[in-house]
């Protein structure tokens, strides 16, 4: 059983852990003021404005960055290089690898995708760290 926490604003990433929640029963769990996380878990978040992480999901990630097996962002493709940079922030201050970047709520392949590097990482055996998720273009 994985542990998805998630942060949305407009409802796109709350649609996208909607549709992996049905497909494969996972707990997802939206991220709220003061919480926690209580399990090891992965995180799905938003890119706001122009390429920042959502104050929400920072705080967040002050308590529950430990926990953390690894992050995905939403974002726009119109805003070029910032397009989903909110994971990739994440990613390199927190050290927490960078699974998969998606476009508003995400495709049929998208979610496909990302449940499949949620299990390679737990079939093979990838901790924290492992640079083997980083592979979101």
């Amino acid at each position: 059983m994985e542990w998805i926490y998630y942060d949305s604003k407009t409802g796109n990433v709350e649609r996208f852990m909607q549709k992996v929640a049905e497909l494969t029963g996972w707990s997802v769990c939206k991220i709220q003021p003061d919480m926690d996380a209580v399990q090891e878990g992965h995180l799905v978040t938003f890119t706001t404005r122009f390429g920042e992480v959502p104050e929400t999901t920072k705080r967040f990630l002050h308590h529950a960055s430990p926990y953390l097996l690894s992050v995905s962002s939403s974002g726009n493709r119109n805003w070029g290089q910032n397009f989903a940079i909110a994971g990739d922030k994440i990613a390199t201050e927190y050290g927490i690898p960078l699974a998969l970047k998606f476009e508003l709520s995400g495709t049929n392949e998208d979610i496909n995708e990302f449940i499949a590097i949620i299990k390679a990482r737990r079939h093979h055996g990838n901790k924290r760290g492992s640079k083997e998720l980083d592979f979101a273009q």
